[in-house]
């Protein structure tokens, strides 16, 4: 998942994303998106709703979730 932040909110939001459950991994990157985060989920239900409950955190602009086939 690619997740942009607002201006000075990316080191909270990173905190917030690494504290969920279905992350594997997240970090700061640099370039169009702020953090990049490595999620697993039993299916595309659990997906949404993961994507949802990420976009709700304070700070987050956009994201764009990215599927493994």
């Amino acid at each position: 998942m690619l997740i942009e932040a607002l201006p000075g909110k990316v080191e909270t939001v990173l905190s917030h994303i690494k504290k969920m459950e279905s992350v594997r991994k997240a970090f700061m990157v640099f370039g169009r998106f702020d953090i990049v985060a490595f999620v697993e989920a039993p299916d595309y239900e659990a997906m949404r709703k993961l994507s949802l409950e990420v976009n709700a955190i304070e700070g987050v602009e956009q994201t764009e979730t990215i599927v493994e086939a």
